[in-house]
């Protein structure tokens, strides 16, 4: 895989490469790395193997000279579920940030949270969204990147949510429930998890930037995530209760327009594009220009 970050794919690289080029050269200092070994505690109970960063990086670094922090999920490591020790690195980190006042970007690449550490990773939810609103009172901004093989599934698109900022990638898919869970409890009628297409109709960045679930769309490069976090933090930072009520509104506005929409291609419609069927082959170029006037706008909640 090449290094350039103007042709290294956000999807197929690792946490720790996403981190290189996505920062200023030189610029990251890890917390807690790999030397220190701090793995699950739960994993081995269930002869599992461990990782020697559960799966998370977490420090410090330089993006355009600005100093933020920056965590990273590993999805090739249990789908970069959290657990215990995966979830209190990002707490720490999020903690600090609210301390020391410096923006934070999460590379999120995770389909939930880890069976084997449920309550565990439950926990650790909860605690990183009111990590985020912490800091986030205090002019912090948290800005996530999606567009990793995983996706951003269960309690990991909660955590989404709960970002002043989200950066999605037309690889990049987001959502609570993941089409496995959906067609399980559902039936195979409600969602066809084996069709990939609406799967990726559904979920992806395409969909989840026009109806404002994602505020900037990126092309899958590293080059293209780096300027869209540039972008993204150069946003004036708020969490208020207008901030709130503003969000509040737009959701029962989508539900009013989009509720009784049975796939993406009947939003994609009533949003008025005059070919929605063509939407999911378009390029990166033809997409914005298109969704440019159309989509719904986010309100930094969602």
């Amino acid at each position: 895989m090449s290094v350039d970050p103007n042709v290294m794919s956000w999807y197929e690289a690792s946490a720790r490469q996403r981190i290189d080029a996505l920062t200023d050269p030189h610029s990251f200092v890890e917390f807690i790395g790999p030397e220190q070994r701090e793995v699950s505690p739960h994993l081995p109970i269930f002869d599992l193997p461990e990782q020697f960063d559960d799966g998370m990086v977490v420090g410090r670094a330089n993006i355009g000279g600005a100093s933020i922090f920056i965590a990273a999920q590993e999805g090739r490591f249990m789908g970069g579920a959290f657990g215990e020790v995966h979830g209190a690195k990002l707490v720490g980190l999020l903690r600090a940030a609210k301390a020391m006042k410096r923006d934070v970007l999460v590379l999120f690449d995770t389909g939930g949270v880890r069976l084997q550490e449920a309550n565990a990773g439950e926990l650790a939810i909860s605690e990183i969204i009111r990590a985020i609103v912490a800091a986030r009172t205090e002019g912090v901004r948290v800005v996530g990147l999606i567009g990793g093989r995983s996706g951003c599934y269960g309690g990991g698109g909660l955590i989404a949510g709960s970002c002043s900022t989200l950066v999605v990638s037309e690889h990049g898919r987001i959502s609570v429930s993941g089409p496995e869970v959906i067609e399980t409890n559902k039936g195979v009628e409600e969602f066809d998890s084996a069709d990939k297409a609406l799967v990726w109709r559904t979920m992806g960045g395409k969909n989840r930037y026009l109806i404002g679930g994602a505020d900037l769309f990126a092309d899958d490069s590293v080059a293209a995530f780096r300027t869209a976090a540039t972008a993204a933090l150069a946003r004036t930072p708020r969490l208020d209760l207008d901030t709130m009520e503003a969000e509040q509104v737009r959701l029962q506005r989508r539900l009013d327009r989009f509720g009784n929409a049975t796939d993406a291609v009947d939003i994609w419609t009533t949003l008025g594009f005059a070919d929605a069927a063509a939407v999911p082959g378009l390029s990166t170029d033809e997409f914005l220009q298109m969704a440019y006037g159309h989509r719904e706008a986010a309100d930094d909640a969602r």
